[in-house]
């Protein structure tokens, strides 16, 4: 079987990427895309992965993500026996590409559930011209899913928004997490975050936080895609003196710091899925989440993690209430629920799904 798998965008490492390129490696598949940066593959641990661009598209929003729905609408790619769309504008190539399965990672979030929260942060003008895009291009989403064959969610919160927003059900698979690479080094003394650095994770949240908590520290990993007018959000943060940023790092330095953390601690608004808790818990370490979205699909609280309200003051206590013991006692639960994640099961229910 030929595979195409067409991605947005490959210019940050995140979960989608992830997907997007362990698909086409492990398929052996070409990976559709447009803007693209040439040493993310092997950056991620993806070496050799065929990679097609579909051309360098606009920067800034909401220039950019129309001139990718554009890329994607007018592509004619032929020859694949099937074809896998992911992410928020690949899936307008399925009208000329069939039969083709629409993995959803989630639909558009600031066109439906975050719409209200995304115009509320723009001033006037901008919100105006921000209104007016999302009520075209929400409406030519909802078109251009309806020419895709099936839908299959990365969690049932997700098939909750599709059969939402879309009006069409979806089944089930699981993301992808490479637990074989995460292993239980030490526990150490500093808190991680790994996320995009965009406002919907709640990393102000995190700052305050880690404000209440000046004898613990947090590591903050993750980076965000130029152009998407992140720069003033990621500048409004304010960290305390014992929060330290450090941007992307590679797979073996992020590994690292998931095997010698503390813990994780991941806050974002109805999380889709949220790979970064399944990471933590193959590197034996507990997870503290807002009780919210995909993280009630990963985290058992009480066993793997802890499910909190999404309040400084709530997240503050338990970590002081957390002691050593405690974290190593937990330990084992966390691998063991790691595995239900594992790579070789999405990808096993993958193949069924494409009929590969």
């Amino acid at each position: 079987m030929r595979l195409a798998v067409f991605y947005d965008y490959l210019e940050t490492v995140g979960g989608g990427e992830r997907v997007a390129l362990t698909l086409a490696k492990h398929f052996d598949a070409d990976l559709i895309t447009t803007q693209l940066d040439p040493d993310l593959p092997a950056r991620a641990g993806y070496e050799g992965v065929r990679i097609v661009s579909l051309g360098k598209i606009a920067r800034g929003p909401p220039f950019k993500q129309v001139h990718a729905t554009w890329k994607f609408s007018r592509a004619r790619l032929e020859g694949y026996d099937a074809h896998i769309l992911i992410g928020n504008w690949a899936h307008f190539a399925g009208k000329h590409h069939h039969p083709n399965l629409y993995y959803c990672l989630t639909p558009t979030r600031s066109f439906y559930d975050l719409r209200s929260v995304t115009l509320a942060r723009l001033p006037p003008l901008r919100r105006a011209v921000a209104k007016a895009w999302i009520g075209v291009h929400g409406a030519l989403d909802r078109r251009a899913v309806r020419h895709v064959d099936r839908i299959v969610a990365i969690s049932e919160n997700v098939r909750g928004r599709v059969r939402r927003f879309y009006g069409r059900d979806a089944d089930v698979i699981y993301p992808p997490v490479a637990t074989g690479r995460f292993r239980f080094i030490e526990l150490g003394d500093q808190w991680l975050s790994v996320n995009r650095l965009y406002p919907e994770k709640r990393l102000d949240l995190q700052m305050e936080i880690f404000r209440r908590l000046p004898s613990e520290s947090l590591v903050v990993v993750g980076g965000y895609t130029k152009g998407d007018r992140t720069e003033a959000h990621v500048g409004s943060l304010r960290p305390p003196k014992n929060v330290t940023f450090v941007g992307e790092v590679s797979e073996s330095a992020l590994a690292d710091l998931y095997g010698r953390c503390r813990g994780l601690v991941t806050t974002a608004i109805d999380e889709d899925f949220g790979i970064t808790p399944v990471e933590a818990m193959a590197a034996g370490k507990v997870v503290l989440a807002t009780d919210e979205g995909g993280y009630r699909e990963t985290i058992a609280s009480g066993r793997t993690g802890f499910l909190l309200p999404p309040t400084p003051d709530a997240f503050a206590q338990k970590i002081r209430d957390l002691d050593d013991s405690t974290l190593l006692s937990m330990r084992d639960a966390c691998v063991a629920r790691a595995r239900d994640f594992e790579e070789t099961v999405f990808l096993r229910r993958m193949r069924d799904a494409i009929g590969g």
